[in-house]
């Protein structure tokens, strides 16, 4: 009986001991990083530097693979049916979040099939207007617009996307008669504007710091709670009195749900350093992007506030996509 009792507590003791050396083991091969947009845009540029920086952290490769397609869908469908076991990670931007009330026909919840990791990083809207514009700001704008109904349109990055979504908001809370006109991607939306064909752009705020750093296109207001360093003179909606308009183009990590707590863990403590490195938001100040690296839970909490937020402004724009 004795040798029976000390056998079995061998053995458990090895399984215990086996599975710590598993769980210590991780990752003990590359981890795909996916990015559901084609590269270059700005969740794809916040990826690549999680990608490098954790590649470092977590002794293996972090590659980054862009699956675009559908808004952001098809990549976000194919992370779902990833295995949990943490080689599979997902990068998101705040499509993630609002997709789910625009499509008809979609393939995941954001809350039931993804585990939260972190919201690396966030980065204001931004109200530009060519120059000939005679509105120096968004006060000025507002009552531009108001003055003159049906006659003025804007360009957006993407249907759906929080600089539309913040354009839709305005329109909805000042009465405005304004014209969307829709682009696949911030470059062309700017270059619209740029041009003057379209007079006003609403745009994350990365794309746009050249144009108006360099005067060719004026900067109404950040649509943000505090100005950005990069752009220091460039007031706020809330400090012009428009109130009600805050954004942000998110950029966080996600995992498939069942993944791991103890990967998902080490993964945001890796984010956390990563963001907290002065030499990392330099960067990312240069880039237009604020660092935040939230932990799970609150990256959670934002994923729902931002839902509820958006929904109703979809809902009362009738911004429905098949």
């Amino acid at each position: 009986m004795r040798s029976w009792r000390q056998a079995a507590l061998a053995l458990l003791a090895m399984l215990i001991a086996g599975a710590a050396q598993a769980q210590g083991a991780y990752p003990d091969h590359k981890i795909r990083l996916i990015v559901p947009f084609a590269a270059g845009g700005p969740t794809d540029v916040i990826a690549r530097l999680v990608a490098d920086r954790l590649s470092s952290a977590l002794g293996q490769q972090v590659y980054v693979e862009d699956l675009p397609g559908a808004g952001g869908n098809l990549g976000v469908e194919a992370a779902k049916r990833a295995a949990p076991d943490g080689y599979t990670i997902l990068a998101v931007s705040t499509g993630f979040i609002i997709n789910p009330s625009m499509y008809t026909k979609i393939g995941y919840d954001p809350v039931k099939d993804f585990a939260p990791i972190s919201l690396v990083a966030a980065s204001p809207n931004v109200v530009v207007v060519h120059p000939s514009l005679p509105a120096n700001n968004l006060k000025e704008l507002i009552d531009l617009i108001k003055a003159n109904p049906g006659k003025y349109s804007y360009a957006q990055p993407s249907t759906g996307s929080t600089p539309h979504l913040a354009a839709e908001l305005m329109k909805q809370i000042y009465g405005l008669d304004l014209t969307m006109v829709p682009f696949n991607g911030a470059a062309p939306a700017i270059n619209s504007t740029l041009g003057n064909h379209t007079p006003i752009a609403f745009t994350a705020l990365p794309p746009a710091i050249g144009a108006i750093q360099q005067g060719a296109l004026r900067g109404a207001a950040i649509l943000a709670k505090q100005r950005i360093a990069t752009l220091p003179n460039l007031s706020t909606n809330g400090e012009q009195g428009v109130p009600g308009l805050d954004s942000d183009t998110l950029t966080g990590i996600v995992a498939p749900a069942g993944t791991p707590s103890a990967v998902i863990d080490k993964w945001h403590a890796a984010i956390a350093q990563m963001v907290a490195d002065p030499a990392m938001k330099q960067k990312l100040d240069t880039l237009g992007f604020v660092g935040v690296g939230s932990a799970p839970a609150e990256f959670a909490a934002r994923i729902k506030s931002e839902a509820a937020r958006w929904d109703k402004v979809i809902k009362a724009a009738g911004i429905r996509m098949d």
